[in-house]
């Protein structure tokens, strides 16, 4: 640093403000500290300056997998959302969902260079009085029901399912089935749970639960089982990438979409709009969750304490082709 002030010609205070970004230097002179840097070499030492301030500037995200459509996203958009905020991300699988590699998992949050961990686990998986999260590490927690404990950021889950099930019976459909994620995943449980809930409110009669993995494979599997039930003339799955299937598996076995069978997904992946037919699903802004991931673990950062409640992200149901009339 001192090279650099004497080869700006400035002092050492004016290359840290640089380094920092501090608004008080004048264009001129950060131009001349700059160019300093560039001809010496020199780089800032994040290190020495966590040190210094107390701050890596820096975001862990703990997840089991990027497999999965929302896992992919809303990393993305916290990344996206951390970089604007000048952090940087790190990330921290979890290898399965044993108690003892999630223990493994958060006992490493108290060894990251990080201020604050965004959580894309279940928050019933932290329930294990052995796992417990370091008091000085600042939580936010995705997709959860942790919200007394930790600060939780959700899509609003049942808002969307009750949309889309709404949408099928107000199209004279008797009942809706259900394609559902995996029962490990609390998106999935919470979509389950108010198509059931939206059925019964409606005096409807509530047929058997189909599972799937969120793959494409597993809603084709699950169209080719519910195809041959003629009563079936309405299914909401829990994402996008297994209602494709079930578009197939539907047109595989000569039933019509929407004119035999409507569907609706959930997600509003790019792939949605360009399926045959168009799907009909429920968007999810996976932008505005990472924004808020990143506004919240700041906001604890910046005030220096751990906080909770659940900020619940709007859906919209976006209809399509995918979706029509009871067959009469």
């Amino acid at each position: 640093m001192g090279d650099v002030a004497r080869l700006a010609g400035v002092s050492t205070q004016t290359v840290s403000r640089v380094s920092n970004g501090h608004p008080s230097v004048l264009p001129e002179t950060r131009d001349r500290v700059f160019a300093a840097m560039a001809e010496l070499g020199y780089r800032p030492n994040a290190a020495a300056r966590a040190l210094r301030s107390g701050e890596f500037r820096a975001i862990g995200i703990v997840l089991f997998t990027l497999s999965t459509t929302g896992n992919v996203r809303t990393v993305e958009a916290i990344a996206n959302w951390a970089s604007a905020e000048d952090y940087a991300i790190t990330l921290v699988p979890v290898r399965s969902r044993s108690r003892e590699d999630v223990l493994a998992a958060i006992r490493r949050l108290g060894e990251l260079a990080v201020d604050a961990v965004v959580l894309l686990l279940s928050a019933h998986l932290l329930d294990d009085a052995a796992i417990h999260i370091p008091p000085d590490v600042h939580v936010v927690i995705v997709d959860s029901d942790a919200g007394d404990d930790f600060t939780v950021v959700d899509t609003d889950q049942a808002a969307g399912a009750h949309a889309a099930v709404e949408h099928l019976l107000s199209l004279g459909h008797a009942t809706v089935h259900h394609l559902a994620g995996p029962e490990s995943s609390y998106a999935a449980e919470r979509r389950a749970a108010e198509w059931r809930a939206a059925l019964e409110s409606a005096g409807r009669r509530v047929p058997d639960v189909v599972r799937g993995d969120w793959t494409a494979a597993s809603g084709y599997a699950a169209g080719a089982a519910l195809a041959p039930d003629a009563t079936c003339t309405a299914v909401f799955a829990a994402n996008d990438e297994m209602a494709a299937g079930l578009l197939r598996a539907f047109a595989d076995a000569g039933r019509r979409v929407p004119e035999d069978v409507s569907v609706v997904g959930f997600d509003d992946i790019d792939l949605a709009e360009q399926l045959q037919p168009p799907l009909t699903t429920v968007h999810q802004d996976f932008g505005e969750v990472g924004r808020r991931c990143v506004a919240a673990a700041l906001a604890q950062v910046r005030s220096g304490a751990r906080s909770g409640g659940v900020d619940l992200v709007p859906t919209r149901l976006v209809i399509r082709a995918s979706t029509g009339p009871a067959p009469a």
